[in-house]
């Protein structure tokens, strides 16, 4: 750390460090809070999507109760071909966005397999869906989470070290300059009184 100089110049500078601290600091706890809030909303929209997953597996086994049966085969009917993500600026921050999804589905005979098949390709998409979109929630939270901390620390910085230091600095500066100048007033006087004790001696003799 370099040393602190204590000079006009440098109380300057140091007034300025603090101007500016202060300036910046609202606004990097207002976009804190503003993350905060996405947090939460994110964390909802996990658990929202966590629900459907739990609701739909429900479904599922009611619909299709013959999936319970450890003899039933249908490997690889409805699998995940392709997907796209996209970019969504949440307050400064870029999260992941599902823009498209295509799903592989094997050939199988309509009229050769039951008809509740067809019931089963639909709920397989969804849960196929659902998947995607809980990891990328959970990407979202994590990112989300992530650039909290990472703001939080910086308002830290600023409101706990920066701006403190800054106002300590600037007071040892003042204390420095102010005895300064009393010393300079005390020396200025003491020379004055030598002159005139030198003069008033010179005119007695």
């Amino acid at each position: 750390m370099a040393k602190l100089k204590l000079s006009k110049h440098a109380m300057h500078a140091q007034q300025e460090q603090l101007r500016l601290y202060q300036r910046l600091l609202p606004s990097l706890d207002l976009k804190r809070r503003q993350l905060s809030v996405e947090v939460q909303k994110a964390e909802a929209e996990a658990a929202a999507i966590d629900d459907q997953m739990a609701a739909l597996q429900r479904r599922i086994g009611q619909e299709l109760p013959m999936l319970a049966d450890p003899d039933f085969r249908l490997n690889d009917l409805v699998t995940l071909k392709d997907y796209r993500l996209g970019e969504q600026n949440v307050v400064g921050v870029r999260l992941p966005r599902l823009e498209r999804l295509e799903y592989q589905v094997a050939d199988y005979s309509r009229f050769a397999t039951p008809p509740w098949v067809d019931v089963l390709v639909s709920r397989l998409k969804q849960a196929i869906e659902l998947k995607l979109r809980a990891e990328i929630a959970t990407q979202r939270v994590g990112i989300l989470r992530r650039e909290v901390r990472r703001i939080t620390q910086r308002v830290n910085l600023f409101d706990k070290v920066l701006i403190p230091t800054a106002k300590e600095n600037i007071k040892k500066i003042r204390i420095y300059l102010d005895e300064a100048e009393r010393s300079a007033v005390i020396i200025s006087k003491l020379a004055k009184r030598k002159q005139v004790a030198r003069r008033t001696g010179a005119a007695g003799r």
